[in-house]
């Protein structure tokens, strides 16, 4: 059916289309406001993201770090590298008293991490401020099932037992060294090695009965050892402080790298490796 427009219906309807156009007008304008807006919000938000994705600057750092942080720092390591895309960790892992001799002979590197605040402290002409990261323990390793029956630090002092221990320059056994004294405990080792590794591989391979190490080494061998606690009373507690070097090339990029050990993440890690807070 057809509608026939009167004047009246006319200039209302010329009024209606008047109304729309300035709603359309404005609606239009609102639109541009957005789209304006939204870039603005977009570019925000991409400066934000940017800010927070430049937490470190990219680069391929080389860490030296203590034997019994070869476990997890490889987790650490890739956790690192997957919040800083562009970043490459590389570790070296050796005893403290390698990786001293190797930042007194100029080995290029960019941070280090050793497992006492002696052999750090050597380095102070070498290092920036360190923090210490992670603290740890000394347990008695065993072979699996403890065939040998050790129970306590004296039982080490049997001569029919072949008890091997790091070498006294080492920190590993500068700490075993510190809790037998004390004890006045008198063990003759079989051999003394370069890192605890090295002893903890000793006890594995069948090659010892027993050896202390760190209680984070002996976690990572559950399959063919046993671990002895050793009571607190008798035992030391092995710091573990990281330092950026000054030979660094990337010395933001280290920098970065030594503090973020210290954030939650990190800590988590390190802890649930079984090391204690710093």
């Amino acid at each position: 059916m057809a509608i026939v427009l009167t004047p009246r219906r006319t200039a209302t309807a010329a009024l209606t289309a008047a109304l729309l156009v300035s709603l359309a007008a404005c609606g239009g304008s609102d639109g541009k406001d957005d789209t304006g807006s939204g870039g603005k919000k977009d570019s925000s938000a991409q400066e934000s993201s940017g800010s927070s994705s430049k937490a470190a600057p990219k680069a391929d750092l080389t860490v030296l770090a203590a034997s019994s942080l070869t476990d997890v720092f490889a987790t650490a390591g890739k956790t690192y590298e997957k919040e800083n895309p562009g970043t490459e960790v590389k570790f070296s892992f050796a005893g403290s008293q390698e990786l001293a001799a190797q930042v007194k002979q100029g080995a290029p590197a960019d941070a280090l991490v050793t497992a006492d605040t002696k052999t750090m402290d050597g380095l102070k002409s070498d290092t920036g401020s360190p923090t210490v990261i992670a603290k740890n323990r000394l347990v008695i390793a065993t072979g699996k099932g403890n065939p040998k029956k050790i129970d306590n630090l004296k039982e080490l002092a049997d001569p029919k037992l072949k008890v091997v221990l790091a070498a006294s320059e080492v920190p590993v056994g500068r700490y075993s060294k510190q809790v037998l004294d004390a004890q006045k405990i008198d063990v003759k080792p079989v051999s003394q090695e370069p890192n605890v590794r090295a002893v903890l591989s000793k006890v594995e391979l069948g090659e010892a009965d027993a050896g202390i190490v760190y209680k984070t080494d002996a976690a990572t061998a559950t399959d063919k050892t046993d671990a002895i606690a050793i009571p607190d009373a008798q035992n030391a507690v092995a710091s573990y402080p990281a330092a950026t070097l000054k030979t660094s090339t990337h010395a933001q990029a280290a920098a970065a790298f030594v503090k973020w050990l210290s954030t939650p993440e990190a800590q988590k890690i390190l802890q649930g490796a079984g090391f204690q807070k710093p």
